[in-house]
């Protein structure tokens, strides 16, 4: 039986930490790059902006359907013949005013115990007079 060389036995009790060296340099790198240093090293005096007011937000128009097929916008009574025209007109005015960067806002309210041709039949309208911002409203159930 052939004995093992003395060589032999040092290179595999001798420990690689090649790769350990190689992973905290790496996690060194990374935890530096992360560290986010310090902004307020100097105490300076930043200048003040003045204040810009924005723009109110444009209020939503309230189309109501009644029970027995009466339309209202904001309270005012329209006829459903007249619906179209008069939302065309608000619409313009409303992008005359604001330059092209808002739209009208429809929201239709109609009674629940409205007949759903009523309400389609604002929708449609709604549609004709090109409204791309139209919602309906509902109410959360009572527990």
């Amino acid at each position: 039986m052939k004995k093992c060389s003395q060589s032999a036995h040092e290179s595999l009790t001798e420990l690689n930490i090649t790769p350990l060296l190689d992973l905290a340099f790496v996690l060194l790198v990374i935890f530096i790059i992360t560290t986010i240093p310090p902004v307020k090293d100097m105490d300076l005096k930043l200048p003040t902006a003045s204040k810009h007011e924005k723009d109110p937000p444009h209020q939503a128009k309230y189309i109501s359907v009644q029970s027995d097929g009466n339309v209202f916008i904001d309270r005012e009574p329209v006829k459903l013949e007249d619906l179209t025209l008069t939302l065309v007109a608000m619409r313009e005015d409303i992008l005359k005013k604001s330059d092209n960067r808002e739209d009208l806002n429809v929201i239709i309210r109609g009674d629940g115990k409205a007949k759903y041709k009523q309400i389609r039949t604002v929708l449609d309208l709604c549609q004709q007079a090109n409204l791309v911002k139209v919602d309906l409203a509902t109410e959360a159930l009572k527990k």
